[in-house]
Formats: C-alpha cells, sequence, structure tokens
C-alpha cells in the first residue's frame, strides 16, 4: 500500500476538515490498513520514517483519529521518547508516560488519557530518560502492550525514525504491522531502501507507505495507489 498525502503543519485535519481530500487519503490508508488484516489482526500498529521531518507525527495523529473515527477504541501511543510530539499535538499532559510505565514509576490506569476525539486515548512519552533504547528493548514493553490490547481495539504507535536509532527496530518486534513515512523529494531512495532492510532483519511487518508532499496533478489534492505484498 502506498499513500501520497500533503504534509501540513502538525494538526489533525482528520478532525478540523474532515471533508478535505487530505481526510479522504487518511481515511483511505485506514481502510487499506485494514483490508491488509484478512487473514490476520493488525491490532498493533507502528508509524515511522526513515529520518526526521517527513510527517511521521502528523500522519500518526491522524491516522489514530481516523481510526477511532470509524467507533473502534483506539489507543495512541508515543514511544518516540526522546522527541515526543503526542502530548503537544493532543494538548495533553506529559508528566506520567510510558517511560513511567516501564520503569514502574506508574500504571497503566495513570498514564491513559482520554482526548477530545471519541473514542481515542493517548498514552504520552513522559519524561525523557536516560536509556530510552534499553527500556524500549525491554520485556515491559511487550507485557504492557499485550495489557493494552485487553483494552483497546485498536493501537497506533509513533516510533523515532528508522535510521537514527534502533529504537524503532526495536518496538516492531511488538508490533503486528509497520506503516514507513517518506517525504517526497526528501528522503533519499537509498534512505528508504536501508530503513525497510533494517526493518526486514527484524522481521517486522511493513504493510504500507505513506509519500508526503508528492507533487500533484492539476486540480488534486493527493493521489493514491495500492500494490500487494509482492510489490514490497
Amino acid at each position: 500500500m502506498s499513500q501520497s498525502l500533503n504534509n501540513q503543519e502538525r494538526h489533525i485535519i482528520s478532525v478540523t476538515n474532515p471533508k478535505s481530500p487530505i481526510s479522504e487519503a487518511y481515511r483511505t490508508l485506514r481502510t487499506n490498513i485494514s483490508f491488509s488484516a484478512v487473514d490476520e489482526d493488525l491490532d498493533i500498529i507502528m508509524v515511522t520514517s526513515a529520518g526526521p521531518g517527513e510527517g511521521k507525527s502528523t500522519t500518526v495523529a491522524n491516522l489514530a483519529a481516523t481510526f477511532a473515527q470509524s467507533d473502534k477504541r483506539t489507543l495512541l501511543i508515543e514511544l518516540d521518547l526522546r522527541k515526543p510530539t503526542v502530548h503537544k499535538t493532543f494538548k495533553l499532559s506529559n508528566r506520567l508516560g510510558m517511560s513511567h510505565v516501564l520503569t514502574k514509576q506508574a500504571t497503566l490506569d495513570e498514564v491513559i488519557q482520554d482526548t477530545a476525539i471519541p473514542n481515542l486515548s493517548a498514552i504520552t512519552a513522559g519524561m525523557i530518560p536516560p536509556n530510552p533504547s534499553e527500556l524500549l528493548g525491554s520485556k515491559a514493553l511487550g507485557i504492557i502492550l499485550k495489557q493494552l490490547k485487553e483494552q483497546f481495539e485498536q493501537i497506533i504507535i509513533d516510533t523515532p525514525p528508522v535510521l537514527a536509532l534502533t529504537d524503532a527496530q526495536l518496538i516492531s518486534t511488538h508490533c503486528d504491522g509497520v506503516v514507513l513515512v517518506a517525504e517526497s523529494g526528501k528522503v533519499k531512495r537509498s534512505a528508504l531502501l536501508d530503513a525497510k532492510e533494517r526493518l526486514q532483519i527484524v522481521k517486522a511487518r511493513i504493510i504500507g507507505v505513506v509519500i508526503n508532499n508528492a507533487k500533484r496533478k492539476a486540480k488534486d489534492n493527493y493521489y493514491y495507489y495500492y500494490y500487494g505484498q509482492e510489490d514490497k
């Protein structure tokens, strides 16, 4: 699956302007993710990118919102512990978050917050820990995600870029699918392929690619095309 979106400032356009072509593109992305789950559940999906500044956090916020709009109990988890954005995007407290749960300084009940969007809850990053990779590579993360699957129908995870750190690879081992975000004209093909290879090394299941800021045809605000597993 490959999706092209116009990367605007980080706001939840799928909520503020649900009839826009970009909002429709996010809904199309949601639909195709759902169709990708014909034989296997995609309860936990992570969204990442090759490098920074490619629209990853905008995509993850809007994707989570569109799942919530489909009446699914949805949870957005911030696991970019070094440069978190979820609390800013949704105007939530970041006093307690995933870093506190991973270090047993807080319970899940203490960190799950409701957002202004019906059916959408979120867990922010919390304090920036001195050892993010160690926390994300611990058995605790897998245990926590299994507990959360019992409470929510859909979990969306925001992670750091693949090439910058090992964090995204570590997180992907606990996810049912990975969506890779790339900015047209910015990311080099070699970098995108490198990110794909690093994810495949840990047997991550890449289910789709979102292309931000692609050149648009006249009168079109986005374009969309789909390809099967054999094309990846």
